[in-house]
C-alpha cells in the first residue's frame, strides 16, 4: 500500500474537541521508557491507549468516534495516542514495525510542529494538526521528537 496523506480530515469544531481532550492538564498520558522497541539512553514518550487486545481501554475512546467512522476499520486492533516531549535538537526515533503482518494503519496529527513521521526511510510526513497519514504499518517507519512545540502529539490507528 502506499501512503496517502489527508489533510483537513476532520470538521474543525470535531478536531477541536479532540485536540482539546489530548492537550489538557487532566488527560491521562503514562510514562514508557522505550521508543519503537528498542531501548536507549534517555528515550521516552508518553502514551495512552484507547482500545487494545479487543477491548475499549479508556474514557475518552468515545471522543475519537468521529475518526473511525470515517475510517470504517473492519476490525480493531490498537488505538494509541503517542507523546513525545520537545528536544533541543530533532531527534529520530529508531525505525519499526508496528505488527510484522500487513495491516492498515493511519496516524491523525494533533498539532502542528517541526517533528514527521519517516515511512520506508525515505518519504517524511509532516506532522500538521488535522491530518492524516494512510499507511502499512507493518512496512519500517518511524517517529521524531520535535524543537517548536511543547510535543508532537498524534494517534496511531492499527486496524483491518
Amino acid at each position: 500500500m502506499r501512503h496517502k496523506i489527508i489533510k483537513n480530515f476532520l470538521p474543525e469544531d470535531v478536531f477541536k474537541k479532540i485536540q482539546a481532550d489530548l492537550t489538557n492538564s487532566f488527560f491521562p498520558w503514562y510514562f514508557n521508557n522505550t521508543i519503537s522497541h528498542e531501548s536507549l539512553d534517555n528515550d521516552f514518550y508518553f502514551t495512552h491507549i484507547f482500545y487494545n487486545h479487543r477491548k475499549v481501554n479508556s474514557e475518552y475512546y468515545e471522543n475519537i468516534k468521529p475518526i473511525l467512522n470515517l475510517l470504517k476499520p473492519r476490525a480493531l486492533m490498537r488505538i494509541k495516542a503517542n507523546l513525545y516531549y520537545r528536544t533541543p535538537t530533532l531527534k529520530e526515533h529508531p525505525e519499526h514495525m508496528d505488527y510484522d503482518f500487513p495491516h492498515k494503519g493511519a496516524i491523525y496529527y494533533i498539532n502542528d510542529n517541526d517533528g514527521y513521521t519517516v515511512l520506508k526511510g525515505k518519504h517524511k510526513i509532516k506532522s500538521e494538526a488535522n491530518s492524516l497519514l494512510l499507511f502499512d504499518p507493518s512496512e519500517p517507519h518511524n517517529s521524531t521528537s520535535c524543537t517548536n512545540a511543547k510535543a508532537r502529539i498524534n494517534i496511531n490507528f492499527n486496524y483491518f
